[in-house]
């Protein structure tokens, strides 16, 4: 049985004449879409291209039924349906007499490069496609990356354009299809490996760990393992504990592994092709709230040959009172946080780290040095986090000394996600967390 996010009706959801396509606000960011002819053909679920979430429509079928009796078998009508819409997957069913045709198939905008902007999911793919239009032996493994363009989208096109050999879908085993690739990168190819969501990896973690990481230290440097695991990471929306962990400390920790976690459109594109040509095994940490965020794209970022090195943080807003550090979503909640405290005339500057293995601290401890406070914001966990990594750092490096308050940490709640919206909200970092933090370290009542 289907669980609704929530019912609405179709007065309530903006229509795209053009498209013949309703759209409702979903609460990751994206839309809730459902086309003219789902509609007419009784559909009633309209689906988030970027998350799990699902609505339901409330809205009179006699409407928008305009189905006929047709007389032709139904094999000739999904036939000819697939010519009309290659990519759907096509249902049947008899209403009033009519052959209904319900296709479920989802869609997502996508940007113009002309705009100089591009959503974090098109720089994902732009990246993988001209990686591997540049080498022949970089290959796309994992759950629905082939034919269904990907759970997210991220792959859209890729199938059609280089086929089967080199975008492989695979059954539903994580630990299987990841000891495959690993030991493709092994053989000498270079495997771009995505979970579906971070979460599976678990299912694979002895590959990731135990064999990617490891080999190249325990064979003396003679076998390699250049190897990109990419997917979604940390919370999404209403999809419960076991779907919103953040295993960038997890990673992070791992010698071997290199660890990425990027937050805007340039950041995505140029360290996932750095990623690709690394002769490492590299860890990149996606995040499912941010695929559908446009972000300004320079006419560097737009060409084929751009890259972002690893280890190279970048200073997203500059500030003298107080330094903010995060990476990937967070990196916005820190920015819509310093917006606010620009008002209280609080000058905050905000790194955006980028790269968690290998990690620039030095650029973490020439802002320290600076503005003299520190705060670390992060989704996960307090406990053993990245941002208490960067406090232990910070005190045993020269920066300590340049510190008027202890540093501060804003992190995720110590508790599995909830999965009731409200207290899923409550158990991650906000502004007003950051804000409330940032005053306590400045001493502002």
């Amino acid at each position: 049985m289907a669980v609704y996010h929530d019912e609405v009706e179709i007065e309530d959801f903006e229509y795209d004449s053009e498209a013949e396509v309703y759209y409702y606000p979903c609460p990751c960011g994206d839309r809730f879409e459902i086309s003219k002819l789902e509609l007419q053909c009784g559909e009633d679920v309209a689906r988030c291209p970027s998350c799990s979430l699902i609505i339901k429509v409330i809205y009179d079928l006699e409407e928008f039924m305009v189905c006929e009796s047709v007389a032709m078998p139904v094999s000739e009508v999904a036939n000819n349906f697939f010519i009309m819409l290659s990519k759907a997957f096509v249902c049947f069913g008899i209403r009033n007499n009519a052959v209904l045709l319900s296709p479920h198939f989802r869609t997502f905008s996508t940007s113009k490069a002309y705009l100089a902007k591009l959503t974090v999911r098109d720089a994902l793919n732009a990246a993988i496609d001209e990686e591997m239009h540049r080498d022949d032996r970089v290959f796309l493994i994992g759950e629905e990356v082939a034919q269904y363009d990907g759970a997210y989208k991220v792959t859209k096109g890729l199938w059609k354009k280089y086929g089967d050999r080199r975008v492989v879908d695979t059954p539903i085993t994580e630990m299987g299809f990841t000891g495959l690739a690993v030991g493709a990168a092994m053989a000498g190819l270079r495997p771009i490996c995505e979970f579906m969501t971070f979460n599976f990896c678990m299912q694979a973690i002895d590959h990731i760990v135990n064999s990617s990481a490891k080999t190249l230290y325990m064979s003396a440097g003679q076998i390699s393992s250049p190897i990109v695991f990419r997917g979604p990471n940390s919370t999404a929306v209403g999809v419960g504990a076991q779907h919103s962990q953040d295993f960038s400390s997890w990673f992070a920790q791992c010698p071997g592994l290199k660890v990425l976690c990027p937050f805007s459109s340039e950041d995505a594109k140029g360290l996932l092709k750095t990623a690709i040509r690394d002769e490492n095994p590299v860890v990149f940490l996606e995040n499912e709230l941010l695929y559908s965020v446009p972000f300004d794209m320079s006419e560097e970022a737009m060409k084929d040959d751009f890259l972002i090195p690893m280890g190279v943080a970048k200073v997203e807003r500059a500030g003298n009172h107080i330094t903010l550090v995060s990476f990937s979503r967070m990196v916005q909640v820190c920015l819509d946080a310093a917006e606010e405290l620009e008002k209280m005339g609080v000058s905050a500057e905000i790194i955006n780290l980028r790269s968690l293995r290998p990690f620039d601290m030095e650029t973490i401890k020439q802002s320290v040095m600076k503005t003299n406070h520190l705060v670390t914001v992060e989704n996960g966990w307090h406990f053993c986090g990245v941002g208490a990594e960067i406090c232990a750092q910070v005190m045993e490096s020269e920066a300590f000394d340049y510190l008027d308050a202890p540093v501060l940490r804003v992190a995720g709640v110590e508790v599995p996600m909830p999965y009731a919206h409200n207290l899923e909200t409550a158990a991650q970092p906000t502004p007003q967390d950051v804000i409330r933090v940032v005053k306590r370290s400045l001493n502002i009542k």
